[in-house]
């Protein structure tokens, strides 16, 4: 099998393919003038020297053009990771045809960067409304949180899990927009990991009471470099979804040499699930059994950590649960 040509092959093998014509005609037209001079009875050497004269000639101006090609071709090279933001480095058109070429490449970059700039508008515009939605329902949040502490009610362990429920959708809500947002207010710092799951877990001791289920926790004793919010956010995820679908036995958290290990005794994920978890908007079977799951916990817990350069992976098992490892070792020259 052929190996594809490179470098100067390929150039060489580019340029005489846009001037194959004029190689042939130069061929037919020495092959034109070798006959007349042989039907004529002309001395071969004059037929030579006058077709060696022409192809020196025709040497000198194929390798002056040849240079000017090259040039040409290295520029647009140059140019190529920056099309999308100046065209006026394109270098001058050799004739008419190019000239056209390059003038539909300057309307379509007009029409493509106005495309371009009312997607962003429209997508800031869009991305500032659901920002500050979500900001405001906090505040009807946190007075019926107040109402149901303050007054006693039958029903009032379940009110207070379903409004928790709502206040994990808005925190989702708002990471997915800072994820998607060019500033994620991104702050490393070297933090004690008990410090960052503690609160995640209190979040959800109710949970734990009202579903009857044990949480194991063994002393973490790491100090990971990290972001605190966006650490805690996925903790919580991972958490809430452990939850959701474990409903006899409990929780695990410790660690596992270098990861943080969250393990439960749920229903478990099918294994043709499992290569598609963080997959934007993929439920699953699970998801089909719960009608209200969306699909973007985990697709934003991926996210999170690829920002954070700390890794996740899950192993589970239908009927005997699920295990949830977070990576936390990070590359030496971060650690300095």
């Amino acid at each position: 099998m052929n190996k594809p040509l490179t470098g100067w092959g390929r150039m060489i093998g580019a340029y005489m393919h846009v001037h194959r014509r004029s190689m042939a005609l130069f061929i037919v037209f020495s092959g034109i003038f070798a006959l007349i001079f042989y039907l004529y009875a002309l001395p071969i050497a004059a037929v030579g020297y006058a077709v060696l004269l022409c192809a020196a000639i025709a040497l000198v101006v194929t390798a002056y053009d040849f240079l000017r090609f090259q040039r040409r071709h290295n520029t647009l090279l140059e140019m190529r990771d920056r099309i999308s933001l100046d065209l006026k480095r394109l270098p001058l058109p050799s004739g008419l045809l190019e000239s056209d070429y390059q003038e539909l490449m300057r309307i379509m970059h007009r029409d493509m960067m106005r495309l371009v700039s009312r997607a962003d508008r429209k997508s800031g515009e869009m991305i500032d409304y659901y920002t500050l939605w979500a900001h405001q329902i906090k505040t009807p949040i946190f007075a019926m949180r107040l109402l149901l502490e303050s007054e006693e009610a039958e029903n009032r362990e379940e009110l207070s899990t379903e409004l928790l429920k709502i206040e994990q959708y808005v925190d989702m809500v708002l990471s997915y927009l800072r994820l998607e947002s060019s500033s994620s207010d991104l702050v490393l710092t070297k933090l004690e990991l008990d410090d960052i799951v503690r609160p995640a877990v209190r979040k959800y001791a109710r949970l734990f009471i009202l579903k009857k289920l044990s949480l194991d926790y063994y002393e973490l004793e790491r100090s990971v470099l990290t972001d605190e919010k966006w650490l805690r956010f996925v903790i919580e995820q991972i958490l809430s979804n452990a939850l959701k679908y474990t409903h006899t036995g409990g929780i695990t958290i410790r660690m596992d040499g270098d990861c943080l290990l969250i393990a439960d005794t749920g229903i478990g994920i099918a294994p043709e699930d499992l290569p598609r978890i963080f997959e934007k908007g993929f439920t699953g079977y699970n998801g089909r059994i719960d009608k209200k799951s969306t699909g973007i916990g985990l697709f934003l817990c991926q996210r999170t950590l690829d920002m954070l350069s700390h890794t996740i992976s899950i192993q589970s098992e239908m009927g005997r649960g699920t295990e949830v490892r977070i990576g936390l070792k990070r590359p030496e020259f971060m650690m300095e």
